[in-house]
């Protein structure tokens, strides 16, 4: 039990908890046995929030956040989150619409001028909603898949394929030179397809229209009015990162050091902690950024299209909006080398999971659904 919540254990946190789950101890103890997997001694884990009608009631670390120095994972970590960075990516582009800076239908061509021609106008606004028909990561570099037809291919200086993770490496200018030249994958507004490209090109895109860069940007309009001060999009592959989280993958019975040397960021790129993504998630139920909040914030919750990102399931600027449990569920995950994360709310119960994982063998969407199932199942 921390002492975080022995603070906030009396009357009103056990009102938010069912009889079954009288109490913050029992809760937590619950929530510890669904980690109850994971060494704490060899293993690298994941750091695990909770949140409950505003609360954090439940904040805690599970495995090691460095396993070279034997440091526990103690729910304070940076973690990089791989693909939860883009809704605060789209977030930042909402914003410049509503200051007049963008136009979400207008050809994103208009902004980035440099791009090749596609064949069709291609709106911001489908780049958000992963409609837009652009490629992925494959059509950068095919790898151990083979060439992608009509991809660019790229090939590394040492022979073969690019490899992207951590042996190639391009910087953010250079990678803008190869995505410049990568065509469609499909016609726009056909169907959903997830494109990791579209989202690097937004935070092009942020940077060209206000003159700063993404990490700058989303700090000064996102991040410092929230109060997020370990919260920062990581364009430096080289920067110091206080209380970083190492990542890590299973090899050979035990773990290999698993960190990325590409730093673009939009796509994902966004380091912060358990503490920072409460304050996110508070965002929500009182918005506060913007020029109207409210009405910012209903058009961040507003799909993209109406084209499913999954059955029964619609995309709305970097989260996914469905049903479980018999309510609305709005979540997304993430995974890059040494990043497993997921993030799901439940609006109307304002009940969140935050899990932001460094091992990328474990299923922090399942984990998840663990702890969702162990609130929901006694409300």
């Amino acid at each position: 039990m921390t002492s975080f919540l022995n603070r906030i254990l009396g009357t009103t946190l056990i009102a938010i908890l069912t009889p079954s789950l009288a109490t913050a101890d029992e809760f937590s103890d619950r929530v510890d046995a669904v980690f109850a997997h994971i060494d704490a001694v060899t293993d690298p884990g994941c750091s695990v929030g909770v949140i409950v009608k505003g609360e954090l009631v439940h904040r805690s670390g599970y495995g090691l956040a460095n396993l070279e120095l034997d440091v526990p994972l103690d729910g304070t970590q940076v973690h990089r989150t791989g693909s939860l960075s883009k809704q605060v990516t789209a977030f930042a582009v909402l914003l410049l619409a509503e200051e007049g800076m963008v136009d979400l239908e207008e050809d994103i061509r208009i902004y980035l001028p440099e791009l090749r021609s596609y064949g069709y106008s291609v709106s911001i606004n489908a780049v958000l909603g992963h409609t837009a028909g652009m490629a992925d990561y494959d059509f950068v570099s095919g790898g151990e898949d083979g060439p992608v037809e009509g991809g660019l291919n790229l090939e590394s200086v040492a022979g073969g394929f690019f490899r992207l993770g951590n042996e190639d490496y391009l910087s953010i200018d250079e990678f803008f030179d190869v995505v410049k030249q990568i065509p469609l994958r499909q016609p726009p507004d056909e169907s959903y397809r997830y494109s990791n490209l579209g989202y690097f090109l937004l935070s092009m895109l942020v940077e060209e229209v206000s003159g700063e860069s993404l990490r700058e940007y989303a700090a000064r309009k996102i991040f410092e009015p929230l109060g997020m001060s370990s919260t920062f999009f990581s364009d430096d592959p080289v920067e110091i990162v206080k209380n970083r989280a190492s990542g890590y993958r299973p090899e050979a019975g035990g773990y290999v050091t698993d960190m990325t040397n590409l730093f673009w960021v939009g796509d994902g790129g966004l380091h912060t902690n358990l503490d920072d993504l409460a304050l996110w998630d508070a965002h929500f139920y009182k918005p506060t950024l913007g020029l109207n909040p409210e009405a910012l914030m209903a058009q961040f919750l507003t799909p993209n299209s109406p084209m499913p990102s999954a059955p029964n399931t619609l995309y709305a600027n970097g989260q996914n909006i469905g049903r479980a449990n018999g309510k609305e569920r709005i979540y997304h995950g993430g995974g890059w080398l040494g990043v497993a994360t997921f993030y799901a709310r439940y609006p109307t119960e304002q009940f969140s999971t935050i899990l932001l994982c460094n091992d990328v063998s474990l299923s922090p969407s399942l984990l998840s659904w663990e702890i969702e199932r162990l609130y929901l199942s006694s409300r």
